[in-house]
């Protein structure tokens, strides 16, 4: 019976072991993976994204399109934590005393790769580029078949925003709303002897143009995988609007991009065939011109893109699937400016400055199916509105899936905010600090896009 008991015993405290191995299991298992897989002999503290370091995030940013070219090696050991005399005698009472070195390294010997892939794919983005830098092994996971596969998987978080500032127009700013972090990549790639805009984004990637029209950039802002589109067959000078999506759900499986001008001419990207192709001309029904831009943010709904036009006041679809254009004359709301559309869980949004008299306020209105009418959901909150109050403000809507930022700005104001469109939270946004820039920064354009580690150009 006492040898049954002491068993019993032994057993319990194994099991308050493993429980106590699981709050530190990332850790130990960076210690034997850091130790089989070490890149060199030297020891040098890993890298911290979390402070919004400029340098670190660009050197992480820069090398993450190519597998094994970190040099990061073993993290410094931080000094063993002394534990209370209360739990080092609970511990030899129950005969565990050399028990946890020795179910770690059991445990670790068998812990399944597929599974270790699933929990790294769930791991913030900013948490996974600290990781990968600790080996080889965790460094090719970019390029691994199993990995993409796990990240498909994951529900995709909130969006980030890709914004250039109007002091610093030839390199962007991205912004983690989840952490409520900067971040200041260097995407070398891009021409820096002309103006590249972001026009539009989808799975992860964005899509650039530069400001004369000439050439089309795809790029994983995360990654560092680049792709410089073919030249067009239409060489159009005026101003265009830009849409973006994919061929499924992931962008493993192609993407298109739809260009338009405002008199109807319009080319449509496939990335399968990596060719520039003319559907045909725009529908008489469609009154011409468009009055679009760059700025005209497209919303994209099953394959389908949606744009704000003007005179008359609608909204001008595009099925990327069957080529079909159609026309909604909308009005908008009375005293609107800046209008911007959005979408979130396949509703189409608009948002604008509401500007009567002197009082000004930022409107969220929704498009009613039946009606096709705009029904007014939310406004900012009265005590902000305060702030615009007597002066001139423009604003620019950087994101339109589900969370938006929203930059306005005035000679006294200088002011960016998320808006959540389902909880229809508003949140302030810290000061955009570019490097070596200005203390306070205007957003001059952006777009939203989903972090996304696999996606390739």
């Amino acid at each position: 019976m006492e040898g049954e008991l002491a068993m019993l015993r032994q057993f319990i405290g194994q099991l308050q072991d493993l429980l106590n191995l699981h709050d530190s299991m990332c850790c130990e298992y960076v210690k034997n993976c850091s130790s089989e897989f070490m890149v060199g002999s030297s020891l040098c503290c890993s890298l911290n994204l979390d402070d919004g370091s400029t340098d670190d995030y660009c050197s992480l940013v820069m090398g993450a399109g190519k597998s094994g070219s970190f040099k990061m090696l073993e993290p410094c050991k931080p000094p063993p934590s002394k534990k209370p005399r209360k739990e080092r005698n609970q511990g030899k009472s129950l005969g565990t005393t050399s028990s946890t070195e020795v179910m770690q390294q059991e445990i670790w010997k068998e812990f399944p790769e597929d599974l270790f892939e699933a929990v790294i794919a769930r791991l913030p983005v900013a948490t996974f580029f600290r990781f990968r830098s600790v080996c080889q092994k965790w460094n090719s996971f970019l390029d691994s078949q199993s990995f993409s596969q796990h990240c498909a998987q994951v529900p995709q978080a909130n969006p980030w925003f890709y914004t250039i500032t109007c002091e610093n127009v030839n390199s962007g700013a991205m912004y983690d709303p989840s952490f409520k972090k900067w971040y200041y990549p260097t995407l070398s790639y891009l021409p820096t002897k002309a103006i590249v805009l972001p026009v539009a984004s989808a799975g992860g990637l964005l899509c650039f143009l530069d400001i004369c029209h000439r050439n089309f950039y795809v790029c994983n802002p995360l990654t560092r995988s680049f792709k410089e589109l073919p030249p067009r067959s239409v060489k159009v000078w005026s101003r265009v609007a830009v849409g973006m999506t994919l061929n499924s759900n992931a962008a493993s499986g192609g993407y298109k991009i739809l260009w338009v001008c405002c008199d109807g001419e319009h080319e449509v990207y496939d990335s399968l065939k990596n060719s520039w192709t003319r559907p045909g001309s725009m529908p008489s029904c469609i009154k011409l011109p468009l009055s679009l831009n760059f700025r005209s943010q497209a919303v994209s709904l099953g394959g389908t893109l949606y744009f704000m036009r003007s005179d008359p006041e609608g909204i001008v679809s595009y099925n990327m699937v069957t080529g079909v254009w159609k026309q909604s004359i909308i009005p908008a709301p009375h005293h609107l400016s800046d209008h911007t559309l959005a979408e979130c869980e396949g509703r189409i949004i608009l948002v604008g400055l509401l500007k009567k008299n002197a009082a000004t306020c930022v409107c969220i209105w929704e498009l009613q199916k039946m009606t096709l009418l705009w029904k007014e959901v939310d406004r900012m909150p009265n005590i902000w509105c305060l702030d615009l109050y007597g002066k001139h403000v423009r604003m620019t809507c950087l994101g339109n899936s589900g969370l938006l930022m929203l930059a306005l700005r005035s000679r006294q104001l200088n002011r960016l905010v998320t808006y959540n469109v389902v909880s229809r939270e508003w949140v302030k946004v810290p000061s955009c600090l570019v490097p070596r820039g200005r203390k306070r920064q205007w957003i001059a354009c952006g777009t939203a896009f989903n972090p996304c580690l696999t996606a390739t150009a």
